[in-house]
């Protein structure tokens, strides 16, 4: 072949090859939408799955055969909440949810139903809204989810529960506090009967084997809001589970006599008389030592001749503070009864006293100091009485995705006073 024709031939393949080039341009394909989600591992957490809330151990499901991006589970699933994370161990990583917070699983089925996934606020979860056995399909291929009702769940196998120590926790306990660490004990009578008499106030309650552990099985009422009262309880079955979250509700404030029977999961009370619980009120907020920590909070007694008359003498940081006389920020507070109410070494700058959910108006510390303070609940006032100024400096916390400790409140940046 001459060298012309050699020439000839290759330019016309480059142009040819050019031509094809642009054509595979023209017919460039462009994904709109979700990426798939690529994992090996999914699971759901939430008080409406097998293992509650604990993110250390959620329930795994299981990749299908047919597609291991679309994952399966078959099981009983409790009324209350759930949404489905990649990994455990985390709160502060990405969570599958729905597009919208509190939308129902139930005996209908949810077909090809878009979902959400991203880390952080809004915390929207799904919520079961019907106990029974289900078979969820979650496609991370195309961010979708399906359910079927399946039956009923079949109750509990009862088993004897062995256990030398039992005790109760909730705002309805003889502590009148959520505190894991320091429940209230119950008393052993035989190898399988615990009883408990002594005063149970107006609110919630259950029972658990051992201290410090929210993600350990407790002892619940077989449906939630099971309620204790002066004519007893409504349904004197229980469970031993980690979920659904069931507590009991007592109603009347009062002397009870409470018996555990755990070898058959049953629960006998008996009201046995009336009392007054102590007046309390709970102060929270950065001025305090607890902080904005209910756990923490700082508890507040009323005077032993007045009910109305809280008193109280301590440590103050800068910053603000309210009161209130259940732990529920969702709960009316004391609080000054206009903004831009000062407490320092003047006292309060105006004594007028508010009971309200909103605005959130505080009392602001602009001295840090050891004060003493006067709730009077009746006449609605307030007073601050500026004693020393000998205090430790608080210290502050950052939290944020620019920190080292993200989001994490157990990870977060600590900022201390700096002396002069």
């Amino acid at each position: 072949m001459k060298l012309k024709s050699i020439i000839c031939a290759l330019t016309g393949l480059a142009m040819t090859t050019a031509f094809s080039s642009c054509e595979d341009e023209k017919d460039l394909i462009i994904i709109e939408g979700n990426l798939p989600i690529k994992t090996s591992t999914l699971y759901m957490v939430g008080d409406a799955t097998p293992n509650g809330w604990n993110i250390d151990m959620p329930t795994p499901l299981v990749a299908s055969d047919a597609d291991p991006l679309v994952f399966e589970w078959e099981g009983e699933l409790n009324t209350g909440e759930m949404k489905l994370c990649l990994t455990t161990g985390s709160w502060d990583a990405p969570f599958i949810r729905p597009k919208d917070n509190g939308i129902r699983i139930g005996k209908s089925a949810i077909t090809d139903a878009v979902f959400d996934m991203h880390a952080g606020n809004p915390d929207n979860k799904w919520r079961i809204s019907d106990a029974g056995v289900y078979h969820l399909t979650f496609n991370l291929r195309n961010w979708t989810m399906s359910t079927s009702y399946l039956r009923e769940a079949e109750g509990p196998e009862i088993e004897p529960i062995e256990t030398e120590t039992l005790y109760l926790v909730g705002d309805a306990s003889p502590l009148n506090t959520w505190e894991i660490d320091n429940p209230t004990p119950v008393e052993k009578k035989s190898q399988y009967e615990f009883v408990y008499e002594g005063p149970l106030y107006a609110g919630e309650l259950k029972a658990c084997i051992s201290t410090g552990d929210w993600d350990a099985s407790f002892i619940r009422p077989a449906t939630a809001d099971v309620k204790i009262n002066e004519n007893g309880i409504e349904n004197n079955q229980f469970i031993f589970s980690v979920a659904p979250d069931n507590k009991w509700i007592v109603e009347t404030p009062g002397i009870y006599r409470l018996s555990f029977n755990l070898k058959d999961w049953t629960i006998a009370v008996e009201y046995t008389g009336e009392f007054t619980p102590a007046s309390k009120l709970y102060m929270i907020g950065q001025a305090t030592k607890g902080g904005w920590s209910w756990d923490d909070a700082t508890e507040i007694v009323a005077d032993a001749d007045n009910d109305n008359l809280f008193v109280w003498e301590g440590e103050l940081a800068r910053g603000t503070f309210k009161a209130a006389r259940k732990k529920d920020f969702e709960a009316p507070f004391y609080r000054p009864a206009s903004a831009g109410c000062t407490v320092s070494e003047a006292g309060v700058s105006a004594r007028e006293m508010v009971f309200t959910t909103e605005p959130d108006d505080q009392w602001e510390v602009t001295v840090a100091g050891n004060y003493r303070l006067t709730f009077d609940t009746e006449a609605m006032t307030f007073d601050a009485v500026y004693l020393s100024g000998d205090v430790q400096a608080k210290p502050i916390y950052m939290i944020g995705t620019a920190t080292r400790g993200g989001w994490s409140l157990d990870e977060a940046t600590e900022i201390t006073a700096r002396s002069e």
